[in-house]
């Protein structure tokens, strides 16, 4: 399954995002960011895909930045309440997670704000294998985020093959034509996954191969 984020508005891409909503049944969910955030009010364009994508029976989450545990927990959660207000999204992407024990606390309670904000999906975007006890808190744990390059020599620790695959997935850029992305995730233990061809400072401006190629 294919956990998409696709940083790009709705009026400038339109046809990427009628690609999400034709691909419906091979995704896990989209996150939805319009101003690396939810921004200063509703956007029609992207309330329009929203509707269409849970219409289709996908997921959307909304993206807010968690700044590694820095952020603010009300900033945080009135981020998470903008996007259910104006937005109607079935849960929250936390991205810039952090990733050690003692953050945990921090990210409880986050975690609880977010499910009674109405979040049905919590994912937590470290990036990388964050303390075990993280994984008690979220539906999904993003532990790899980065270059191709790097994705094919990375390790996965012991602890994560005591939890099911359907807890853990791997994004990775930079990502070319053919590359086995899915299959590696797949045996490191993640059922879910999104690989882009994208690059530089904005990759996930491109839908991932899976759903442009066959």
């Amino acid at each position: 399954m294919l956990l998409v984020p696709l940083y790009e508005h709705p009026a400038e891409r339109a046809e990427d995002w009628a690609a999400l909503v034709r691909c419906a049944d091979r995704l896990r969910a989209v996150v939805l960011n319009p101003a690396s955030g939810p921004g200063p009010a509703a956007d029609e364009h992207f309330l329009a895909v929203t509707h269409r994508l849970r219409d289709a029976g996908v997921p959307v989450l909304g993206y807010a930045d968690t700044d590694y545990g820095r952020r603010p927990h009300r900033d945080v959660v009135a981020d998470l309440l903008r996007y259910r207000d104006w937005y109607g999204t079935d849960g929250a992407f936390l991205d810039q997670a952090a990733a050690e024990g003692e953050f945990l606390p921090h990210y409880r309670r986050l975690a609880v704000a977010a499910r009674a904000a109405g979040a049905r999906t919590l994912v937590l975007n470290h990036g990388a294998h964050p303390h075990p006890g993280y994984v008690e808190l979220a539906d999904l744990l993003v532990t790899f985020e980065g270059p191709w390059d790097a994705y094919q020599d990375a390790e996965v620790p012991e602890w994560t093959g005591a939890h099911p695959p359907e807890h853990f997935c791997h994004l990775v850029y930079g990502v070319p034509p053919g590359a086995p992305a899915a299959q590696l995730a797949r045996s490191r233990g993640a059922a879910v996954h999104c690989a882009v061809p994208g690059t530089g400072t904005h990759p996930w401006s491109s839908l991932p191969h899976a759903l442009t190629v066959g």
